[in-house]
């Protein structure tokens, strides 16, 4: 498979999730704020970075999931940044979806043009180094948020999300072919 098909893979089973968990739950994550949803992925980031570190888990739950779970945070907290003036907590199942596509495909395409620039660099890095590279754009968007949202010359925090969604899925690319693991 090339990066755009085990892209693709990576991207249908985090909306599954999604989709599933949105069917369970509705659209609660609505209650979020931003900056809310920016700890849940430092949280997640976070643990996986302990795991890595720590070899184990006590509470079953591996790496996978985890970045499973930034991708998916990420994808809620664009959404939410779109959404800022809708006060509507309760966004219908294919209203979701459909932002939920929109948003990863953005996030698609903006790797799709980073990869011919970089030349899938990011094959030969230790999956240890996106895990980094996350918690690095998380303490950039708490301090975005911090300025409340103001930049001089920074990308904005969409920008970071979209990142962490393509590190995510990078990782979990390595993981599935089990290389700089």
């Amino acid at each position: 498979m090339n990066t755009s098909q085990q892209y693709d893979t990576i991207i249908s089973k985090c909306e599954d999730i999604f989709t599933k968990k949105t069917k369970d739950y509705g659209t609660a994550w609505r209650i979020l704020r931003t900056s809310s949803l920016t700890d849940q992925i430092f949280i997640k980031a976070q643990r996986i970075r302990t795991l890595e570190e720590n070899g184990y888990s006590k509470v079953g739950e591996g790496i996978e999931d985890e970045f499973i779970g930034i991708i998916n945070y990420c994808v809620m907290a664009i959404i939410q940044l779109e959404l800022t003036d809708d006060k509507n907590l309760e966004l219908e199942t294919k209203v979701a979806q459909n932002l939920y596509k929109k948003y990863f495909l953005e996030a698609k395409s903006l790797m799709e043009t980073k990869n011919h620039d970089y030349g899938e660099a990011w094959r030969d890095m230790r999956v240890s180094s996106f895990t980094d590279l996350i918690l690095m754009k998380l303490l950039r968007v708490k301090q975005i948020e911090d300025n409340k949202g103001e930049t001089i010359m920074s990308e904005g925090i969409d920008a970071n999300y979209y990142d962490m969604i393509n590190y995510a899925v990078f990782a979990l690319i390595q993981m599935s072919e089990k290389v700089n693991y």
